[in-house]
């Protein structure tokens, strides 16, 4: 009987321990999760069904369409692979891919007949046109992707002073998204649309419009590479 219990103490010890520690053990793991930054979601449904809104302002099979899909669905798979590398950028996939496949949708509104483009706006505005297109749809964050993809971005400055046919304000990409696909974008080109340009030549075609592209440029290639 004596024997019995000296076997208890230590098993009631031993629980009476486990319970003084797990309140303390739960407190360390709300105190650990409330540093942890807030997690963005990756798999809400997408911003727009972009496929069914490019075939309403491309509904016919045309060379221009053709065109638009394929330089889109090269910057969609460099931009989403990009942020599947770097998940420390915490982007938002379904919106990378949404955007990277409508930042060009203005493009047929512009006057570039090498790339079968016959609207009457200067090509220039094509972004401020999808984004206007966009807008109207309801879709804000989209809009800004298609108004700051230009280069690497435009400054007020640098529109007033070139007089460019576009409103002069600040044109820079901003978001994690906006910087993404503005930086896959400028490996790909719609009039060689198979010709894939190495860093090196989009740093020099760039660095053509001054040091700060440039410099902008270089930044985002460390970042994303």
């Amino acid at each position: 009987h004596h024997g019995r219990q000296r076997q208890q103490r230590p098993r009631r010890a031993a629980t009476r321990q486990r319970r003084e520690e797990r309140p303390r053990a739960q407190a360390e793991h709300a105190d650990t999760q409330a540093q942890r930054p807030p997690r963005r979601t990756q798999n809400h449904p997408s911003p727009v069904n972009y496929r069914a809104l490019l075939f309403r302002h491309y509904p016919v099979d045309t060379p221009l369409r053709r065109l638009l899909l394929h330089h889109s669905g090269q910057v969609c798979r460099r931009a989403l692979d990009i942020a599947r590398r770097h998940p420390e950028l915490r982007a938002d996939l379904r919106l990378i891919e949404a955007g990277a496949m409508l930042h060009d949708i203005g493009i047929y509104l512009t006057h570039a007949p090498g790339i079968h483009c016959h609207g009457t706006a200067p090509y220039l505005m094509h972004g401020s046109l999808g984004a206007r297109i966009l807008r109207a749809e309801g879709h804000e964050a989209l809009a800004r992707i298609c108004e700051r993809h230009t280069g690497t971005g435009l400054r007020a400055a640098d529109i007033r002073a070139l007089q460019l046919p576009l409103p002069a304000v600040d044109l820079l990409p901003e978001t994690v998204e906006e910087r993404i696909i503005c930086y896959a974008d400028l490996f790909h080109s719609k009039s060689h649309p198979l010709r894939f340009l190495t860093a090196e030549q989009v740093a020099e075609r760039v660095g053509r419009h001054g040091e700060e592209g440039l410099y902008t440029f270089r930044r985002w290639q460390a970042q994303f590479e």
